[in-house]
């Protein structure tokens, strides 16, 4: 497990270069969505979450569950970093027969607590698993990551009020905001702001942060241990495609993958292929 804020930093410029060189090996899959919640998912999982790969069903385990499921390669990268599988699999993504599918199946891999994909469905497992939780006295934590697009999903805001409904102060939602979705700029697509504001209305308690600052999100995740009645939503400004300049805030990167010439041109801004 990382400790230091420098370490959290090396892992998750180390998951995406997978990110790139595994789109670019598939020659398809979402790479914009995947490096803007780099960074979130690195300090869950590498710094936060209680879990072991050793032990990776251990009923006291805190869960995870990637609600925007076309973010795969993030998952599949940082769970390979975390210990679950080799990372020489990673370039097995969306290939015949690989375990690493366009979306997360908790059929094939290790460390996948949720099948994902189709959209609301990833937050409404959550609040089940937080319910469950609760029911069996288990003081297990239970993360997920949305993103903005997906909350134009009615399916996300029965599971809201559910979650609220229940007081369930050992969920935590992160939004992952980057403003922009296949179509374009969410505001245009299907206006779900002020993120903020609608969570509030749906009873529960909301931070507001800088999704690539890992200060404020392990800040954050300390806050939302805090609050005893209610399940906590992180709002995370973050930039789609980060860390790569050429796909930073490019609606077309959500779901292309890079040329071999732009993976080298990304490999070198992140740091070099190794």
């Amino acid at each position: 497990m990382a400790k230091s804020l420098d370490e959290l930093k090396s892992i998750s410029t180390e998951i995406r270069k997978d990110i790139v060189k595994m789109l670019t090996e598939s020659a398809s899959g979402h790479p914009g969505g995947s490096l803007s919640a780099t960074d979130i998912m690195t300090v869950l999982f590498f710094k936060e979450m209680n879990i072991d790969p050793n032990n990776e069903k251990d009923p006291n385990r805190d869960r995870f569950v990637l609600s925007k499921g076309h973010a795969a390669p993030v998952l599949y990268s940082t769970l390979a970093r975390r210990g679950y599988f080799p990372v020489e699999e990673l370039s097995t993504l969306r290939k015949f027969k690989s375990r690493l599918q366009g979306h997360p199946s908790i059929q094939y891999l290790p460390g996948i607590d949720m099948s994902t994909g189709s959209l609301g469905q990833g937050i409404s497992a959550a609040v089940g698993m937080a319910l469950a939780g609760k029911i069996d006295k288990k003081d297990y934590r239970v993360y997920t990551i949305l993103g903005d697009g997906e909350l134009e999903e009615g399916q996300v805001w029965e599971a809201s009020m559910c979650a609220a409904h229940y007081k369930l102060n050992n969920l935590t939602a992160f939004i992952d905001f980057n403003g922009l979705q296949i179509d374009g700029d969410i505001t245009k697509v299907m206006n779900p702001c002020p993120i903020d504001k609608k969570f509030e209305a749906f009873g529960w308690n909301v931070l507001v942060i800088d999704g690539h600052n890992y200060e404020e999100i392990i800040d954050a995740i300390e806050k939302a241990k805090e609050c005893k009645d209610k399940p906590t939503a992180v709002v995370c400004k973050t930039i789609k495609g980060k860390g790569v300049s050429f796909m930073e805030n490019q609606a077309e990167w959500h779901g292309i993958a890079p040329s071999r010439e732009q993976c080298e041109a990304a490999l070198k801004e992140l740091g070099g292929e190794n």
